[in-house]
């Protein structure tokens, strides 16, 4: 003989989950020889497919979430960096233009999406990644530093839900 109570396997409809996921977006260096060797003031632009936002998996389910960008310049020049989110028809949908002072500097930036921040719709919708940096001084000085050179990187983190 034995006894067991009725299981209620109802509670599986009451559980939420919604885990951070963190992982790196992009990383682009440019050495100081390239600032010095491009004509005007425009060192490179480029876009980077990036459709792991725009992907049904993701964009159903994300809730808010920060981009964070990383900016190191070890070369002697004054920059402007500036990243544009792009749709799948190449429309902007969000822009970050990040000052860069010359050697050594480094810059921290997070920007934040969802309930406390920038529109979710932009992160739901992005399919590329515009990268331009602009060189504001001259073609001519170097730094002093070990292999001068401008780094951006940038990572997410984003809640999402899982059920």
């Amino acid at each position: 003989m034995s006894c067991i109570e009725d299981q209620d396997f109802n509670q599986y409809d009451e559980i939420g989950v919604t885990p951070n996921l963190e992982a790196s977006i992009l990383y682009v260096e440019a050495p100081e020889s390239l600032v010095n060797d491009t004509n005007g003031a425009n060192i490179f632009s480029r876009n980077f497919n990036f459709d792991a936002f725009s992907s049904d998996v993701f964009a159903k389910r994300v809730l808010d979430g920060t981009i964070t960008y990383i900016v190191e310049n070890t070369t002697s020049k004054e920059l402007q960096v500036t990243v544009e989110l792009l749709d799948a028809d190449d429309n902007v949908l969000d822009t970050e233009i990040i000052p860069v002072d010359p050697t050594p500097y480094s810059l921290q930036r997070d920007v934040a999406y969802g309930s406390s921040g920038r529109s979710i719709d932009i992160i739901k919708n992005t399919s590329s990644i515009r990268v331009t940096a602009n060189n504001l001084g001259n073609t001519t000085s170097t730094s002093n530093e070990p292999e001068p050179k401008i780094i951006l990187k940038s990572s997410g983190q984003f809640r999402v839900e899982i059920k």
